[in-house]
């Protein structure tokens, strides 16, 4: 059978089946199976809308785009309330639309993970998708992201260079930030410090469709400003209702709220007065719409992309930009000669018209380096080619600016045209790119999308391809070897197209047309523009559109490298994109010439600024239209200070060039006098783009950046600033002359006038001429400047100079940054010039801080200009600090170049020929600069001339008026260096008289001798060679070889001439941190003086003083030093002496200085920075240690000394003290107290009660049960101390401590020659058979009743074994003890010198020539203590005065006492001493003495604990709750927080006030005494710990918490904080009611110990609560302590397990170190006998190393609870201990999610701490 055929009718029905039965089953299945995350324009029959009650300030338009009506809305789902107002949304949300979340992960602190799900409701514009991802991360401590992405497709994101090369360095958990809102999703993000909400979702749902993504967020202010590119006519947001387009446009700026060339959806946001800021940044480059509602809210709509946002955090706006550019990118440094003035226009016809205008401009000798050519350059405005006919000598043009010192800057556009060249010839560029496959394509993704621009028909270069980028860069590269020029400007990048589209149109396609347009101009996607189905290598056009001009940026930036290789070159692109700024500049675009334009210039420059472009300005008289000379000359005034500095305008128009207004014109003079100071202010400018580049800094900035604390800086936008100190006022307004200025809060001077303004604060009418602009200067400016020129070519030749503005407290500051203007990356290679500029107590130092540029023209600093100078100044002097072999040199500047208008109160100094790169202080009026050759009261003119000295008042407050010549001093007369050291030989200058005190002869010829000890210490020692003077018999450690290979020592020495001085410079920076080339220095017989420049006003030391800072006041503060029984007051001498420093440089590098002399003295800090020594005998004895840090300062200076003694560990515990316990029944009551009211409590002392009428050794019969109360007491674990003074009766009629010191000559005496006789004074002991009427007045009691007694001579051995003896024997016979306490030790006497008051021998030794500033001076040396001419002698034999050894008295009682305890009693013991010298930590601790129960005492034994660890006795606290008068309750209850972290920890009070003791006062009391003692004890074993690095390193325990943060400078002021060791910060209250404490947390990790939460502040000032029982502490992330669990005493706590507190850092790491011993044994480190072991804890691991093991069986330790903080919020299910025989045991952990606590209890599993273990833990995930 045949075939059967069709017809075609068969045929065709047949096809329309098959057709018709695969759609079928194709939506069938489409219908069964959804496809995946996309909703397909979902209704829904039973939704019912959820319409909240909300202002309608809060509304979010659910209906954005045109047409909503109540059914529609409806239709969406939505709500409708139709108001009065269109502006407001008629249609909104309702709370059921949006997305849930379904699950949430956190993988770690810093990240949330969660899986999100739409909820069932009606579309706004189809193509919803369902199942969306979120991810969040704190990627640092101020950026946090959050990114909403398709869950099951990837979608578009922009590839930035940039932001993709970051990595994560998060430290802050993201729970402190971010909060997530379940149902329906949102996003709550606040300010960790502050919990503040920024940001907040929730207002409003989140849309996700294919092509609609819709986000709002409430915000804290209507304060926004950003958003771009558009024209905003004021800087900060209307919050009304606006809504602004994004999508880069090729379009007119003329004020309209269209889009224009760029792309910017980053705004900032100020919350308040306080400057806390933050920024949102939306990384999508789609087309969107952004509106501000007055909530005030904000809500993005974008048509495509992800959600992906950056959150900024800062605490002032410039901080927000500053975090920006970190993320984005920092901006380029721009050429220098690019930041001179440009000349440009579009069509000037022929290059001999462009020639005319070069020449008529040189002609007027305006400020101008760049010359323009537009499109009309090109042949037919094609790319790459130019006009052979109008332009023939082109190829020579750069040429003809170069010989002027001018620069060629040429254009190109993106659009290639693809006809052929004139006369028929193949146009390469364009059969190049095409060969290359280089074009932008058709939807098809091959045929070459056609549009049309300026050459007529064009394809579009792609930029994103690579094949495009090297057809680019080769074009670039041929045009250039045909045409030289020096930069290259881009433009019509948008990308513009004078089609829509294309040629042919574009395809009716959801790209093209898509569900929703945003509000862009036209409202349609390709208008001007081209297809967004087009196909770029990034993506489709519809994604990658905004950012064709940030690609063409990328691909310019490799061909300007190629072309320019090393040179800097520059870029200008009319489109960009966020990270544009790292590569290219910016201009407002095609303006015009009216007065809307000029002002909306400005609001424009300062978002350039945010976005992080700030080379940037507007086209200067406006591009289009003619422009009115008024206005343009009101344009040229302004637009010298754009950094992008150009005046541009368009074909047709009249040429407005400056010179073609005329010659003599007023534009002509205004244009040159505001670019004269524009160029003139050129390095200040340099150095703003400069630091733009290095932190992000703004350089035009916004005045509220800078005042943002008064909010009517909030607006301003008339005005603007360069940096922090230029504020520019230009005229804005035809036909006017004064403007309404507002000044800001801040001295300002007039840049022209030099004057200050009287206003502040406030809007003035500023009276502002035809030819005037305001410009002023802030106070606290240093400005540098340069001689200007014609072209920056010149001017940078030019000299140099500073204008100084002084702000209200004088001073000023500053910096330059100066390197050869042109090449590229003078920073990372350190080719540059850094100075920074103080200004400070008529000082201008001009510090190199990098000098790794030398200037080829060799520029020097001519002039200085000082404004705000009050009076005429004296004479002015420059020092050059060099790093020649000769030092530093200093001249007196000529009168003749010191100029001074009294009127305006401007000092100018000039010809001073200052080398730039080299440093130097310049100082006028050298009132600071005088050193006192009058220090005694009383001087007068007369006086201080017969002393050979100057005699000048002045004004300012402390400034010696008799004062050194300059040359006044000693000469060096001869000199030998060695590889260890030098010898110098010096002679007095006899030009002047002797130093004015007969008494005292001066020594005319003095050796001096350098000494290189180590690497890091040195000495330098001044004396008489002739005579064998006295020396400081103190024993010190100094290497047995010195250093003699120079390239190791971290030092350098140079001795001056004359006058004869010593430099000590450290190699690293080279600072000078000791400099006595200074005039005054004396040497005689009873008075030495020295003074030495100090590196900064950083200086911390000197003692034993009551100081009221840390940081010593340098405002002409004196201090005497010279050991005295004198209760701490303010400028009082105490009890011990001890002449060191530690002083800090501004690079805070560290140094300190020994003067290893005991005689009295003083030391005077004046502002200089400088220091003065004058001290009564002896010799100068300098040792200087190097550190570089503060800590390694203290290791070093106690290598020195001696390493502090390791005290008991008993020791460590708290202890009662009273002078005025009536008998023992009281000491056992209170001791029966405390352990009922379960008071922690190691040790109880008794004072000189206990003796028998204050006899040492003597027991008082009212305290005859003492002994069997302390053998009692040291049975149930508890210590005895008991005191001594070193006074002994010799009254008595038998006493054997008497008898047997006299028996063996211990006493001091009278010399010999004058009588043999014991120098008697009287002290505590009674005449016998006395009764003491203590109503009478003191003096009246001492001479009746007091005994006579005789003091020890403690530097004979001798003395030492009748001491020993003495207290073994009251140890055997009459009770035990554990320590000792010595008192009275300075020595102090109740009478002046001896009983009588008559002192033998020279009277000069008792009333010297000269008397420091001691506490009753008037009364002589003697005063409350011995006779200066008793004789000592030494253990050597030699004998010496009192008047030489008298600071040494208790120095010299310690180790004889520290070496009897520990013979009498086996054990080590503590020793505490009232006097105290430089080593006396090796035997001793130390309490700051008779203190007072009042609130300053409280900060003020902070500080002395702080000085004490300089002095390298770490041992020591202040008598808690106070000595003298009554403690009040609050103060004594604080003083217990306070006391409970002394090191030594002891409440003691005195003689006839009421008890103070924990038990004292009531139950809340001793509740609260207990709570904060049981931390102490907790922590005793870090404390412990601390003590044995003491011991062994010399580190210190009390520590500065500048020791830790040396390199915050905040650090270096504090004093009312302080840190044990590393990693414990203690935060006291220490005031009257405080309930809150303000207290700096440092920049690390920090948890609280009491919750144990890590506390998410850093960096930072925080107001910390503080209630009345409660102290803050924090423990320092990145560290292990070991802990017990507290009890009643030491005794029973050491058997406790130990415990761990492990503080995770950032990195989840920590590390810490234990050492253990017996708690009492003699010399455990030296034999061994002791446990160290390190703990380490990393990727949820802890282990230890066990470093050394030597302890006894009974002392071992075992493991107890492990508490790890920073643990994570992902629950740890599974811990496992791995013990050193390798088995594995499972632990139980308790994880708490909300503190990130873990506690791992490892008790039962009896582990050793001398042996080697693991501990694990893992999560669930």
């Amino acid at each position: 059978m045949g075939k059967r055929r069709f017809s075609g009718l068969e045929v065709a029905l047949m096809v329309m089946f098959a057709l018709m039965s695969v759609a079928a089953i194709t939506f069938i299945i489409l219908f069964a199976t959804t496809e995946p995350g996309v909703l397909k324009d979902e209704t829904t029959d039973v939704f019912v809308p959820q319409c909240p009650s909300i202002p309608t300030a809060e509304r979010v338009d659910c209906f954005p785009d045109a047409g909503a009506s109540k059914l529609q809305c409806e239709q969406r789902g939505c709500c409708w309330g139709p108001l009065d107002e269109r502006n407001v949304p008629w249609c909104f949300f309702s709370t059921n639309h949006g997305y849930t979340v379904e699950s949430v992960e956190k993988p770690n602190l810093y990240e949330i993970k969660a899986q999100l799900k739409r909820m069932a409701s009606p579309s706004l514009f189809g193509g919803d998708i369902q199942e969306l991802s979120f991810h969040a991360e704190m990627q640092s401590n101020n950026r946090l992201r959050f990114k909403i992405y398709d869950a099951q497709r990837p979608r578009f994101e922009v590839p930035h260079e940039h932001i993709s090369s970051l990595k994560s360095d998060p430290s802050s958990p993201i729970s402190n930030t971010l909060e997530m809102t379940n149902n329906p999703f949102g996003l709550t993000v606040r300010r960790k410090e502050t919990k503040k909400v920024l940001f907040d979702t929730t207002m409003a749902p989140l849309v996700f469709a294919d092509q609609y993504l819709q986000l709002s967020a409430k915000l804290p202010s209507h304060n926004i400003y950003g958003l771009g590119e558009h024209v905003h006519t004021q800087y900060r947001h209307d919050t009304n209702w606006r809504t602004w387009p994004i999508f880069t446009r090729d379009a007119f700026p003329n004020g309209g709220t269209h889009n224009l060339y760029g792309h910017y959806p980053f705004f900032l946001c100020l919350e308040d007065e306080s400057g806390k800021s933050f920024g949102v940044f939306l990384m999508n480059s789609n087309a969107m719409e952004v509106t501000l509602q007055p909530a005030p809210a904000v809500t993005y709509r974008t048509i495509g992309g992800v959600l992906d946002f950056y959150i900024l955090f800062g605490d002032t706006p410039e901080q927000v930009v500053q975090e920006f550019l970190v993320l984005i990118g920092k901006p380029v440094i721009p050429p220098y000669w690019s930041l001179g003035f440009q000349l440009s226009r579009w069509d000037y016809g022929s290059l001999s018209e462009v020639k005319k205008t070069v020449e008529r401009n040189r002609a007027i000798s305006l400020p101008y380096d760049i010359q323009y050519t537009d499109i009309d350059y090109m042949e037919n405005k094609k790319d790459f080619t130019y006009d052979k006919v109008n332009f023939t000598e082109l190829p020579q043009f750069a040429d003809y600016l170069h010989e002027k010192g001018q620069k060629y800057i040429l254009i190109l556009d993106p659009a290639i045209a693809t006809s052929k060249l004139v006369g028929g010839a193949s146009y390469g560029s364009y059969d190049r790119g095409t060969e290359k496959n280089a074009w932008v394509t058709k939807s098809d993704g091959k045929t070459p999308l056609l549009g049309e621009v300026w050459p007529g028909v064009t394809v579009f270069p792609d930029y994103t391809s690579q094949n495009c980028i090297d057809w680019w860069v080769d074009e670039y590269e041929r045009f250039y070897r045909e045409i030289k020029h020096d930069a290259l400007w881009i433009d019509m990048n948008e990308v513009a197209n004078f089609k829509k589209g294309s040629t042919e149109g574009c395809a009716d396609n959801n790209l093209n047309y898509p569900p929703f347009t945003p509000r862009i101009l036209d409202d349609v996607m390709y208008s001007k523009t081209l297809c967004m189905d087009a196909k770029q290598d990034w993506g489709n056009h519809y994604d990658v559109h905004s950012l064709y001009g940030y690609s063409m940026v990328l691909a310019t930036e490799k061909a300007l490298q190629s072309v320019f290789g090393g040179n800097r070159t520059l870029m200008l692109t009319r489109s960009s994109f966020p990270g544009v700024g790292k590569y290219s500049g910016h201009w407002l675009g095609d303006n015009a010439a009216n007065w809307n334009d000029i002002k909306w210039a400005i609001p424009g420059m300062l978002e350039f600024g945010l976005f992080g472009i700030p080379y940037i300005g507007a086209d200067i008289c406006g591009f289009f239209d003619n422009s009115t000379e008024e206005l343009c000359r009101r344009w040229m005034q302004v637009g010298a200070f754009y950094p992008f500095s150009r005046n541009h305008n368009a074909q047709g128009y009249k040429p407005q060039d400056p010179a073609a207004f005329g010659p003599t014109s007023m534009l002509v003079e205004s244009s040159k006098r505001y670019l004269k100071i524009r160029y003139t202010l050129l390095p200040y400018l340099y150095t703003l783009f400069y630091k733009a580049h290095t932190t992000g800094d703004t350089v035009v900035r916004p005045v509220m950046h800078e005042f943002y604390s008064d909010n009517a800086t909030w607006a301003v936008d008339r005005q603007f600033l360069w940096g922090k100190h230029l504020l520019i006022t230009p005229v804005l307004d035809p036909g006017v002359d004064k403007v309404t200025a507002y000044i800001p809060d801040a001295v300002w001077y007039d840049y022209e006038t030099m004057e200050q303004l009287a206003d502040r604060r406030m809007e003035v009418k500023m009276y502002l001429p035809a030819d005037k602009l305001g410009l002023h200067i802030r106070g606290g400016a240093i400005l540098p400047t340069q001689r200007p020129d014609v072209t920056t070519t010149y001017s940078r030749r030019n000299p140099m100079g500073l204008i100084v503005a002084l702000d209200e407290n004088n001073q000023a500051a500053g910096e330059l940054f100066w390197d050869d203007g042109d090449s590229r990356e003078t920073v990372k290679t350190g080719n540059y010039i850094h100075y920074n500029f103080t200004a400070v107590n008529g000082a201008l130092t001009m510090q190199v801080t990098h000098a790794g540029y030398k200037d080829p023209n060799n520029l020097k600093f001519e002039d200085v200009t000082i404004l705000g100078m009050l009076a005429r100044p004296g004479p002015v002097s420059v020092t050059h600090f060099s790093t020649a072999p000769h030092g530093n040199s200093t001249t007196t500047l000529p009168d003749a170049n010191i100029n001074y208008d009294v009127v305006k109160k401007v000092l100018f100094l000039s010809g001073l020929s200052l080398t730039v790169g080299e440093t130097y202080v310049v100082q006028w009026g050298l009132d600071y600069q005088r050193f006192d050759c009058y220090p005694e009261e009383h001087g007068d003119e007369a006086k201080c001339k017969a002393r050979g000295c100057i005699w000048e008042k002045s004004t300012i407050q402390g400034v010696p008026w008799c004062f050194y010549p300059e040359d006044y001093g000693y000469t060096v007369t001869a000199a030998t260096d060695t590889e260890s050291g030098m010898t110098v030989d010096i002679t007095r200058n006899k030009k002047y008289r002797s130093s004015g005190r007969p008494d005292s002869p001066d020594i005319d010829t003095l050796r001096v001798e350098v000494r290189y000890h180590s690497s890091d210490m040195l000495q330098f020692k001044i004396w008489d060679p002739t005579t064998d003077r006295y020396q400081v018999p103190v024993p010190l450690s100094v290497p047995n070889a010195p250093e003699t290979d120079e390239n190791k020592r971290l030092y350098r020495v140079l001795i001056t001439n004359n006058p004869f001085g010593i430099q000590v410079i450290r190699k690293s920076t080279g600072t000078k941190i000791w400099d006595s080339s200074l005039p005054g220095f004396t040497f005689s017989d009873m008075f030495i003086q020295v003074s030495t420049r100090l590196p900064s006003e950083f200086v911390y030391g000197f003692g034993e003083t009551e100081h009221p800072t840390y940081k010593h006041n340098l405002n002409y503060h004196t201090w005497g030093m010279f050991s005295k029984d004198q209760p701490p007051g303010y400028k009082m001498n105490c009890y011990g002496v001890h002449p060191f420093y530690m002083g800090l440089e501004t690079t805070a590098d560290a140094h300190g200085v020994l003067l290893l002399n005991s005689n009295a003295m003083d030391v005077t800090f004046q502002p200089t920075p400088a220091l003065t020594y004058r001290t009564l005998g002896g010799i100068l004895d300098f040792f200087m240690v190097l550190g570089p840090t503060p800590e390694m300062v203290v290791q070093e200076y106690t290598a020195l000394i001696g390493r502090p003694v390791l005290p008991a560990y008993w020791s460590l515990g708290f202890q009662l003290c009273r002078y005025g316990y009536a008998n023992h029944q009281e000491i056992a009551d209170l001791y029966t107290d405390m352990r009922a009211a379960g008071i922690p409590y190691d040790v109880q002392y008794a004072d000189i009660d206990y003796m028998e009428r204050q006899l040492d050794f003597v027991l008082n019969p009212e305290f005859v049960g003492l002994p069997a109360l302390v053998d009692q007491m040291r049975g149930e674990g508890m210590r005895f101390i008991f005191i001594l003074d070193p006074a002994i009766s010799g009254n008595e009629t038998y006493y054997p401590a008497f008898e047997r010191g006299k028996a063996a000559d211990v006493f001091i005496k009278w010399p010999k020659n004058l009588t043999d006789g014991i120098v008697w004074g009287k002290v505590w002991p009674d005449f016998p058979n006395v009764t003491v009427n203590d109503s009478l007045d003191w003096d009246t009691q001492v001479e009746k009743y007091r005994a006579y007694t005789a003091f020890p001579d403690f530097f004979r051995t001798t003395t030492a074994n009748w001491w020993k003896q003495e207290i073994q024997d009251f140890y055997e016979k009459t009770m035990k003890f554990d320590g000792i306490w010595i008192d009275m030790n300075e020595p102090a006497s109740f009478v002046h010198g001896t009983v009588g008051g008559k002192c033998l021998g020279n009277p000069l030794l008792e009333n010297p020539p000269y008397m420091p500033p001691l506490e009753s001076k008037q009364f002589g040396l003697n005063h409350k203590t011995l006779c200066m001419n008793s004789e000592q002698i030494l253990s050597d034999g030699r004998k010496v005065r009192h008047y030489d050894v008298h600071n040494l008295y208790g120095w010299s009682h310690t180790k004889p006492t520290y070496d009897a305890l520990l013979s009498v009693t086996g054990k080590r013991g503590i020793v505490v001493t009232r006097s105290t010298y430089p080593s006396s930590g090796k035997w001793a601790g130390h309490w700051l003495g008779d203190n007072y129960s009042q609130w300053d005492q409280l900060y003020k034994s902070i500080i002395g604990m702080m000085e004490f660890s300089l002095f390298g006795i770490p041992y020591t606290g202040a008598d808690i709750c106070g000595f003298f008068n009554k403690a009040d309750y609050e103060m004594c209850l604080r003083w217990m927080q306070l006391g409970a972290f002394y090191p030594y920890s002891r409440n003691h009070n005195g003689k006839g006030n009421m008890r103070q003791d924990p038990v004292a006062w009531n139950a809340t009391f001793s509740n609260s005494s207990r709570d904060v003692l049981n931390i102490r004890y907790t922590l005793l074993p870090y404390l412990y710990t601390l003590m044995f690095e003491a011991h062994t390193t010399g580190s210190t325990v009390v520590r500065p918490v500048l020791h830790e943060f040396v390199t915050d400078k905040t650090t270096w002021d504090i004093y009312k904080q302080f840190l044990w060791g590393p990693a414990l910060l203690i935060s006291p209250a220490l005031d009257p009611g405080a309930r809150h404490v303000d207290g700096y947390v440092p920049n690390t990790r920090w948890y609280d110990y009491h919750t144990a939460k890590y506390i998410g502040v850093r960096a930072q000032m925080v107001k910390m609560p503080t209630p009345l029982d409660h102290i803050n502490l924090h423990i320092r992330g990145g560290y292990i302590l070991p802990w017990q669990k507290p009890e009643n005493n030491t005794y029973y706590s050491r058997r406790n397990p130990l415990g761990l507190i492990v503080a995770l850092s950032d990195s989840g790491t920590a590390q810490g170190s234990f050492f253990w011993d017996d708690g009492e044994g003699i010399d455990t480190v030296a034999k061994e006998q002791y446990l160290l072991t390190s703990f380490a804890a990393t990727s949820n691991t802890l282990s230890n190393t066990v470093l050394h093991t030597g302890l006894a069986l009974a002392d071992q330790v075992t493991l107890g609870v492990v508490k790890v903080w920073g643990a994570g919020i992902v629950k740890i299910t599974e811990v496992t201990l791995t013990d050193t025989t390798g088995t594995t045991h499972p632990l139980t952990p308790e994880h708490n999610l909300d503190t990130q606590e873990l506690i791992i209890d490892v008790t039962p599993k009896s582990v050793r701490v001398d042996q080697p273990f693991t501990i694990t833990w893992r999560t669930s995930i």
